[in-house]
């Protein structure tokens, strides 16, 4: 792992992200910076994100909104369903590894309509392999907000598992969380 002396410790990140989501359930636009400055400056100077977000690529789910992060705050991975295979595991150890992002969030969601064609069934096609990594991690479990909360234990699992990571996180302060954020009222609930 690289040496990242300025990047926030995992509790540090944590409670940024606890804070801009706080922010965001009164706000009716994004604080974050995303001025022609902050463009500029990580132009030249590259990306300095705080925390890695893993979340789904529903469209009522932005991150930066979530959490009213600028750019250049969050690395930002979406797949339908917040699923992990080896593309997701290689964005998340380059994140740790050459940005020095020491907390991993995989942010599940409810009304997640990848984990309820998972609970219908499944999909066909290639959302067939997207519906059958969210069936075994939630089993036989009906409930739309308990399945996506299996769902992000389940991808929280692969990722420790896969980068060795452990539970109460690594020497170097890498740790791995999960969250469910509520669109019905903007809150996230951090597991």
């Amino acid at each position: 792992m690289s040496d990242h002396a300025n990047a926030l410790s995992a509790s540090e990140a944590l409670e940024k992200l606890k804070a801009g989501n706080n922010t965001y359930l009164t706000a009716s636009a994004n604080p974050g910076d995303v001025s022609p400055a902050i463009r500029k400056d990580t132009c030249d100077n590259g990306q300095h994100p705080y925390a890695t977000v893993i979340t789904c690529s529903d469209s009522r789910v932005i991150p930066e909104s979530i959490f009213s992060a600028g750019i250049g705050e969050l690395f930002t991975i979406r797949v339908a369903g917040n699923v992990i295979n080896d593309f997701q595991l290689g964005s998340v150890e380059y994140a740790a590894d050459h940005l020095g992002t020491n907390l991993i969030v995989v942010l599940g969601h409810t009304n997640c309509g990848a984990v309820g064609a998972a609970m219908s069934g499944g999909a066909a096609g290639f959302t067939k392999a997207i519906t059958d990594e969210i069936k075994s991690a939630i089993g036989g479990e009906t409930d739309g907000y308990k399945a996506s909360c299996l769902n992000v234990k389940h991808s929280i699992k692969r990722i420790m598992d896969s980068l060795h990571i452990p539970a109460e996180g690594t020497e170097q302060g890498l740790k791995v969380i999960g969250a469910i954020y509520h669109i019905d009222d903007g809150h996230v609930e951090f597991m």
